[in-house]
């Protein structure tokens, strides 16, 4: 679509050559990144916040085609798109899908005036900007670091309370066997 307008339809691809599922996220103007949707490898969608369905979004699988629709698109949607995909433990990002609305520029007036001292500023040099790429990699890492330790130390948390488990049912046991034998 080369011009967007409110309240159409979005349609977004994603192509892959493994069918191990994928994540739809998106990334809004001002850097954030937000989850939409996991699409596993048997076509089962789990939207933000664990839901089987979306309001705003439709996703499906057709072979090794992981597709996203934004149904009715807003303000809010506007910016990257991204198709990720987790194999072997490693994060593996399409390239960002841009989704703006056409810009619309007007002319500010001119003044004819001669500049002043008064009317030059000196860069502050306490005062720097965020480099744009250097920040979207850093929330990038951060969601990466989510998505790879959230998962492994809920796995060491259920390996623990199975061990605890066993180590009392265990101690049970040779009670019971301890009470017989007197």
């Amino acid at each position: 679509i080369t011009q967007l307008r409110v309240g159409q339809r979005l349609e977004l691809e994603c192509q892959t050559d493994r069918d191990s599922g994928a994540f739809w996220v998106h990334q809004d103007k001002s850097g954030t990144l937000h989850f939409i949707v996991f699409i596993s490898s048997l076509s089962k969608t789990t939207f933000k916040g664990n839901q089987r369905t979306s309001t705003r979004f439709e996703a499906s699988k057709d072979n090794r085609f992981y597709r996203l629709v934004v149904k009715s698109f807003t303000q809010q949607d506007e910016g990257n798109y991204f198709c990720l995909m987790n194999i072997n433990q490693m994060l593996y990002f399409s390239p960002g899908q841009p989704a703006f609305f056409p810009v619309t520029t007007t002319v500010a007036p001119t003044t004819t005036r001669p500049t002043t001292q008064h009317d030059i500023t000196t860069k502050d040099p306490l005062l720097e900007t965020l480099d744009p790429e250097t920040h979207t990699e850093k929330e990038l890492n951060f969601f990466c670091d989510v998505v790879i330790w959230v998962p492994l130390a809920g796995t060491c948390l259920l390996l623990l309370i199975a061990l605890a488990i066993t180590i009392v049912l265990c101690q049970r046991t040779r009670r019971r066997r301890c009470r017989c034998r007197r």
